[in-house]
Order: structure tokens, then C-alpha cells, then sequence
């Protein structure tokens, strides 16, 4: 997600912090820059001129004239009006009403909702320590509430009968009822979309709010459209009491316009961000680590705490304990790669990392990308038990077995064991705790300080 927009402010800023100082010419040349590229990551207009209209008198200010650093204050005004478009803070689901608490999501056809509404289940499950139950009221889309009712299934999350051609309103206060009786203390009301708004449509979802009487009325949009989002949401905040937003498909949005606009077009908060078909592909929306992110400042944050959910923390144990006698094998690679792949890959931990649009392009021009995590897997599982503990034993000949055995040639092979040659050092270094021997490698030692 930002990708674009990254790239763009990334090339704006490396100009600006090279000028030992600014004028107002160079200031204007910049903010021209930030202007057409957020145009280009299809934020509205009305949100880009006034965007521009807050940054530019103080980044004019005699504060950023006589700095001695202007490049690096104008990023910081520009950052802290990106944080400010999307939100002070994350702003947290609220529960705080009488159990069951009704929740309702709102949205067009095709955004995402349902795959959400268990998304949201699961999320409030597993984090809130609540027990929830969903409830489809689309009557109007074929399979709508078999696909909630399969999710249901799929993810252990409790789900609402299907009682055929019951109405919307009948189907509310079953759900309710049944929660109650069931000892559930969320109930997730997935509404019924269109392909547009229409008077049939909101007239139904003011029915329904005034029976449920929701805690919260979340919008579902996907990222992917726009500004065509932004206006939805204005639509959807002028008929009902909208609360807050989940975006989905931001995985595949490169722009980010939506997330830049909707905060301040809609006047409620971004809540959650859906980044990938799983169930578990669903995040916390920060607007300060987002800022970074666009920025090309990279979150670190956010890695850090990605990491300790994806990761198999007895593996993490077992790996630390053989680096603190000094020892680390092919197999422990093998473990490493795997995790990785958990994590999203290398574009999924690239996307948290500052500098992203340098590293990818270091990489394009190196020929690495997600394909060389699969190809090393099989390199490895085509080597024998005794070549992966030991792997200076692997000769001409075995390095000719394995290329075989998994589709490759020997020159990959000699790329994958200098690779692991240079891993399992640096690892040696990390278990005596010598960070300088890190900071060497182009590693810093601060992130292993977390």
C-alpha cells in the first residue's frame, strides 16, 4: 500500500534535504510535487488543496528559513498533516454497551464485507477476549449467508441459523436473541450491499439501525476504488450514524488515496485495514505509523509486532538456544525461510522497512524476489539429512545431485551456500552479542534492542 505515493515523496524530499536552506521558490517546487503526487494517488481535490493550504504557510515560517536542517522540517510539518488527515490516533472498537453489543457493517456489493465480518469476528475473538456471533442479513445475493455461515464454520466463530425467506428486520432480532440466550457478548450484523446506493438501500439500513440500535456502524470499502470510496462514504455518513471505517484490499491499493481522503471526508476514523484474502490478514490502522510509511520512514513498529504473532515462537527458542552454543545449519535456514514466507515474503517485510522504493530497487537490480524463497526451499529439501547439518561436505557431485532434485543448477546451489555462509557468521556474531560485528553487515544493532 503507498507505493506509489512513497516513491514520489521519497524522490521530493531527497531534494529538499540536500538545500542547505530554503526559499520560498524551493518550497513552492516542492509542494508541486507533493501536490500532483497525491492527485495521482487519487486523493480528492478537496482534500489535496487543503492539505497544501495547511503545510505551506508553515513550512514558509522563519522557523524552517533559519533552520539548520529545512529540508528535514518541511518532511516533519508534512508528516505531522498526513498524521493529522488520518487521525489523531487508532481509534479502538467500541464495546462499551450492554451485552450482546450489536455492531453493524455497512458498504457497497463487492467491498469485502462478509470475508470482513469474520475477519472482525475473529480479530475481536482472539484479541478483545469476546465471544461473538455473526448474522447475515443479505437476503438478496445468492449463497450471501452460506458464505458467512461456511466462514463461520471454517474459523471456529459462532453464526446465526439460516432460516429461509425471513426479512431483514425478523432476522435482527433472532440474532440478538439468540446471542443472548448463547452467552455471546458481540453480535456482527453483515447488511446487505448493492452495486450503488440506492433509496431501497438506506431506507433498509435505518430500519435495521433503529431495531439494533449498533454500537458502532462500520463502513466496508475497498481501497482500490478512490475517491469513488470517499464518496461512499459521505453517502453512507449522511444517512446513518457512521462510526468508523475499515478499508479493505490494501495489500494491492499502490496509491493510498482512499485511506488519505475518507478520514476527512467522512469525519470518523479508519479503524482496521484488510491486506490479503486470509482471516488473519487484518490490521490495527495507525495513522502514525502510516504517515511513516508513506513517508518512506518504514515501521518498525508494526514488524516488530507482526512478527511476534506470525512467528512459531518454540522454533524462535530452539533456534536461540543452538546460537548461544554457535551453531546454526541449513535446516535452521530452512526454519528461517519458512517464517518469512509467513510473514508475507519479502515484499511483506519490505513494505515495514524505511527506504523501501532504494531496497526494491537494489533488489530488482540484483534479480531477487519472492521466487528465491521458494527456489532455496527446494534446493534445500533436495539435500540429505547429513548435507543440511553439515552443509562443507556438499562436493561437486552432491552439488549436482541436489540442482537435480530441485529443478535448479549448480550455480544456484553456489549462491545458496555462500548465502548461508554469510548468514550462519553473522548468526555466530549475534549469539556472542558482538552488534559492532552487525552495524558491519549493514544491520542495526537498535533493532535487535527492541
Amino acid at each position: 500500500m503507498f507505493e506509489n505515493l512513497t516513491n514520489k515523496f521519497e524522490e521530493i524530499f531527497s531534494s529538499l534535504k540536500k538545500a542547505p536552506s530554503l526559499d520560498e521558490k524551493q518550497v513552492d517546487e516542492g509542494l508541486k510535487g507533493i501536490r500532483l503526487a497525491l492527485l495521482e494517488a487519487d486523493v480528492s481535490l478537496d482534500v489535496v488543496k487543503e492539505f497544501i493550504s495547511r503545510v505551506k504557510p508553515k513550512a514558509l515560517g522563519q522557523e524552517i528559513i533559519r533552520s539548520t536542517s529545512p529540508g528535514e522540517m518541511v518532511v516533519k510539518i508534512v508528516y505531522d498533516e498526513i498524521v493529522s488527515f488520518l487521525g489523531d490516533k487508532n481509534s479502538e472498537i467500541s464495546l462499551n454497551a450492554v451485552s450482546p453489543v450489536p455492531i453493524m457493517l455497512v458498504g457497497l456489493q463487492g467491498s469485502g464485507k462478509t470475508t470482513t465480518t469474520s475477519k472482525l469476528a475473529k480479530f475481536l475473538e482472539k484479541n478483545n477476549k469476546k465471544k461473538v456471533m455473526m448474522a447475515s442479513l443479505d437476503v438478496y445475493r445468492p449463497a450471501a449467508q452460506e458464505q458467512l455461515r461456511l466462514l463461520g464454520e471454517q474459523n471456529n466463530i459462532e453464526t446465526l441459523p439460516i432460516i429461509e425467506g425471513q426479512l431483514p428486520a425478523d432476522i435482527c432480532r433472532r440474532a440478538l436473541s439468540a446471542a443472548n440466550l448463547n452467552g455471546c457478548e458481540v453480535v456482527l450484523f453483515d447488511t446487505a450491499g448493492r452495486t450503488q446506493i440506492d433509496f431501497q438501500m438506506m431506507n433498509e439500513i435505518k430500519q435495521i439501525e433503529t431495531i439494533i440500535n449498533p454500537a458502532e456502524t462500520i463502513l466496508v470499502a475497498d481501497s482500490l476504488t478512490g475517491q469513488v470510496a470517499a464518496n461512499v462514504a459521505k453517502e453512507f455518513k449522511n444517512t446513518v450514524n457512521l462510526s468508523g471505517i475499515i478499508l479493505t484490499r490494501a495489500d494491492g491499493d499502490g496509491r493510498g488515496g482512499a485511506a488519505l481522503s475518507m478520514k476527512y471526508v467522512a469525519e470518523v476514523p479508519i479503524k482496521f485495514l484488510g491486506v490479503g484474502e486470509k482471516i488473519e490478514n487484518f490490521e490495527v490502522f495507525h495513522p502514525d505509523r502510516i504517515a511513516n510509511r508513506i513517508l518512506g520512514m518504514g515501521d518498525i513498529v508494526s514488524l516488530v509486532e507482526k512478527a511476534s504473532e506470525d512467528l512459531d515462537q518454540e522454533n524462535l527458542k530452539k533456534t536461540e538456544e543452538k546460537l548461544k552454543k554457535g551453531q546454526f545449519s541449513m535446516e535452521d535456514y530452512l526454519s528461517q525461510l519458512r517464517q518469512m514466507k509467513k510473514m508475507g515474503g519479502i515484499e511483506g517485510i519490505m513494505s515495514f522497512l524505511p527506504g523501501v522504493s532504494k531496497i526494491k530497487s537494489q533488489m530488482d537490480q540484483s534479480g531477487i524476489d519472492e521466487k528465491i524463497i521458494t527456489q532455496n526451499e527446494a534446493v534445500i529439501l533436495s539435500m540429505t539429512k547429513q548435507e543440511r547439518e553439515n552443509p562443507k561436505i556438499i562436493n561437486g557431485s552432491r552439488k549436482k545431485r541436489i540442482a537435480n532434485g530441485s529443478g535448479t543448477d549448480i550455480a544456484t546451489i553456489n549462491k545458496l551456500l555462500k548465502q548461508f555462509k554469510m548468514m550462519s557468521e553473522m548468526m555466530k556474531k549475534m549469539s556472542k552479542g558482538n552488534m559492532k560485528g552487525m552495524a558491519d553487515k549493514g544491520i542495526p544493532p537498535e533493532l535487535f534492542n527492541q
